[in-house]
């Protein structure tokens, strides 16, 4: 078998122009359930002399969580989208459909500088309570979602996402493609997932004006340079929705562990005025109340499909063994929303 540092130094040779193509200092990081990411110096023979660059390859497996649904191809057309645009986003290079040449589809991007402290470990909470003191990245933080939600999505061509249509026709959208996941995963559902998919149907709120939404905007999914969002990552779940989907996204108790901060950084009250300011938009909490039941859907969606994989064998990552429990957990939490 071809190894992947032989694979990038055929096709960047290629791409490039270049003879000779060496690949130095790669690495696969364990980050992500749905891509494998690999992050390297690519070195090369140029017309002045020695030129290198530092690049990331993400690859899809075929077999990982959200494979129904996260196509690398759109990854790849979102982000070259976004390039002329304030929202901080690796710069794409290639997308690669072929699997013979990198050994799965894959996209080569600008490796950006920055680390990613997991919010789920001692270590990254006590980075991110620092940073929260310091007081530079809840600022940073909350500036990208603005950037994400002021950005001209039809100018910059992102329209082909799909816009839905007015009224209750983005929350609906939603209902239905995590009710497909759903139905997708063979799991045999939950009582409480029924009641859950009834009341959003029956409470859909009319989403009064469209943004890009990235559809998973935390801690986590963004790299940070000297308490600086350097780059939002993980264009997976991006629509063309309400923004309330993404604040309630940062509102929710799901995306912090022991602390008021939102998503582990940004004071509520500091988010909300900067938030406000930034995009011209009201927070509507009552909107964002729906989505976070909405967020219950998804995240069982998730966690039935992920158990999927693993109780029949397509998949061995023994993360993944786990979240037949995590749907129970994000079933609770809803039925307490719901009044059980």
């Amino acid at each position: 078998m071809t190894t992947v540092d032989a694979l990038l130094a055929a096709y960047l040779s290629h791409q490039l122009g270049a003879k000779s193509v060496r690949i130095e200092n790669l690495k696969q990081i364990s980050v992500g359930w749905s891509h494998e990411t690999w992050l390297f110096d690519a070195v090369w023979e140029g017309p002045t002399g020695v030129e290198s660059r530092g690049l990331c390859l993400r690859r899809d497996p075929g077999n990982a969580l959200l494979r129904e649904m996260s196509d690398l191809a759109q990854q790849f057309r979102v982000l070259k989208c976004l390039e002329d645009t304030d929202v901080p986003a690796p710069v794409a290079h290639w997308f690669e459909p072929d699997s013979e040449l990198l050994g799965a589809p894959a996209i080569i991007m600008d490796r950006v500088p920055g680390e990613c402290p997991s919010p789920w470990r001692r270590a990254g909470r006590e980075y991110y309570a620092g940073a929260a003191e310091r007081g530079v990245l809840p600022r940073s933080f909350t500036d990208a979602l603005v950037a994400i939600h002021t950005v001209d999505w039809r100018g910059a061509g992102l329209d082909f996402l799909g816009v839905p249509g007015d009224g209750d026709g983005f929350a609906i959208r939603e209902i239905d493609t995590w009710e497909r996941l759903i139905e997708e995963s063979g799991h045999p559902g939950h009582p409480i997932l029924d009641d859950l998919i009834g009341h959003l149907r029956a409470n859909a709120p009319v989403t009064p004006e469209l943004t890009l939404v990235h559809g998973a905007f935390r801690t986590g999914n963004v790299l940070i340079d000297d308490d600086r969002v350097s780059a939002v990552l993980d264009w997976e779940l991006q629509v063309i929705g309400d923004p309330m989907y993404d604040v309630a996204y940062m509102l929710t108790e799901l995306n912090r562990e022991g602390t008021d901060l939102l998503s582990n950084v940004v004071p509520r009250e500091l988010f909300f005025e900067r938030y406000q300011e930034g995009t011209g938009i009201e927070i509507d909490e009552a909107r964002c109340s729906y989505f976070q039941l909405l967020y219950a859907m998804r995240s069982a969606a998730f966690w039935m499909s992920a158990a999927g994989l693993y109780a029949d064998g397509r998949n061995t990552d023994l993360r993944l063994a786990r979240t037949e429990w995590s749907v129970t957990v994000a079933l609770e939490r809803a039925a307490t929303e719901l009044g059980y």
